[in-house]
């Protein structure tokens, strides 16, 4: 299904989603801001709230969700439309083989046709039959000459776009397009990072220590 904007999260994309989160959880020590993590709120309590929160995290980076989306479905689209091309080799197979068998079978006919023909004419020089056998086997002989240069011309032109030359011409479109899709994707994630996931955790460390200084004093330390 082709789309141009993608409006929420693909299940295709949730285990990434998930795994931006957790690389944001895991490194949290390095970040200041969510010093709180594992003792204001469980790594388990913010990844849940995360995963609640899905929706509203992975829209802070949605034009580059968006740009990836496209991409990988461009690049889908390109690998389907490679492979009628491909499946069209097999008509070209058969040329090849009917090109191989052509030289075989008018060689073999030119050779019993100018032999029989010249033991008959050998053996009854008058017999006209055997001049037409001779005829017969120059012409089968002739035919065979051509299929052997065609045949010769047909493995030059497989060899030629066989060659590392050919091969890496023809690589370079499927690695710039792998090239792009993996930017594109780095930068969904970085995005996300960014944008959506850690800003989220560090507003819920802030809601949780705001209701920390909020809650009334116990009623036990009171005179």
């Amino acid at each position: 299904m082709h789309m141009n904007v993608a409006p929420y999260l693909l299940t295709e994309d949730r285990a990434e989603y998930e795994r931006v989160l957790d690389d944001a959880l895991s490194t949290a020590h390095a970040r200041p801001d969510l010093a709180g993590v594992g003792t204001r709120l469980t790594v388990g309590q913010l990844r849940s709230m995360a995963l609640n929160a899905t929706a509203l995290i992975t829209t802070a980076a949605s034009s580059e969700y968006d740009h990836f989306v496209k991409v990988r479905e461009q690049g889908r689209v390109a690998v389907a439309t490679r492979v009628p091309a491909q499946q069209d080799g097999s008509g070209a197979g058969i040329v090849a083989i009917f090109t191989v068998m052509v030289p075989v079978l008018a060689g073999s006919a030119a050779f019993i046709f100018l032999l029989v023909g010249a033991l008959l004419h050998a053996i009854a020089p008058t017999v006209v039959f055997g001049s037409t056998l001779l005829t017969a086997g120059l012409v089968f002989g002739a035919v065979a000459a051509a299929g052997l240069l065609c045949a010769a011309a047909g493995l030059l032109r497989t060899a030629l776009r066989n060659s590392p030359t050919a091969t890496v011409t023809a690589g370079t479109p499927a690695t710039s397009a792998d090239d792009e899709l993996s930017r594109a994707r780095e930068a969904w994630r970085l995005a996300l990072l960014e944008r959506g996931v850690v800003p989220f955790l560090r507003a819920a460390l802030a809601t949780t220590d705001q209701d920390d200084s909020a809650a009334p004093p116990d009623d036990s330390t009171c005179v």
